[in-house]
């Protein structure tokens, strides 16, 4: 395996993730939004992550996938939450329906969170691993100087 093999997949997982953040934090900034562009409330998003073999050619994908090869990470699609909206009853709101009723979008803030804390060990993780090679890079280097 590419000694560098290692450093580019830990460098996808944190693109990968940080992308996932975001979608995270926008779904936390929507929690309550009633209108947007679109029209109607706005609609929970996730991300959806690939494994993406390293490889290009097709003898070589087949030769990794014999020796269990990694792969790195990529960001699928972003979609919106099939759980669609949430009725509240708000006749004060205003934009509430005739019967006093607002749509909201299904947006957990507590799974949000979870889901965030889940990203952001993911991405300290991957930052942890590109430290643990550039540190073991370094003492290669010390060594050969000797």
């Amino acid at each position: 395996m590419n000694m560098m093999a290692g450093l580019e997949i830990s460098f996808s997982a944190l693109q990968a993730q940080r992308i996932r953040m975001n979608v995270i934090a926008a779904n936390l900034a929507n929690a309550e939004t009633t209108r947007t562009p679109e029209g109607g409330p706005y609609k929970r998003r996730e991300v959806i992550f690939a494994a993406q073999p390293e490889v290009s050619s097709f003898e070589a994908l087949l030769r990794d996938r014999l020796q269990q090869g990694l792969s790195k990470v990529r960001v699928l699609d972003i979609i919106t939450d099939p759980q669609g909206t949430r009725v509240v009853y708000d006749p004060d709101h205003p934009d509430a329906d005739a019967q006093g009723y607002v749509t909201l979008p299904n947006i957990n803030l507590i799974q949000e969170m979870v889901d965030l804390m889940s990203a952001s060990r993911a991405y300290e993780a991957n930052v942890t691993a590109i430290n643990a090679f550039k540190d073991m890079v370094s003492r290669a280097l010390q060594i050969g100087k000797a």
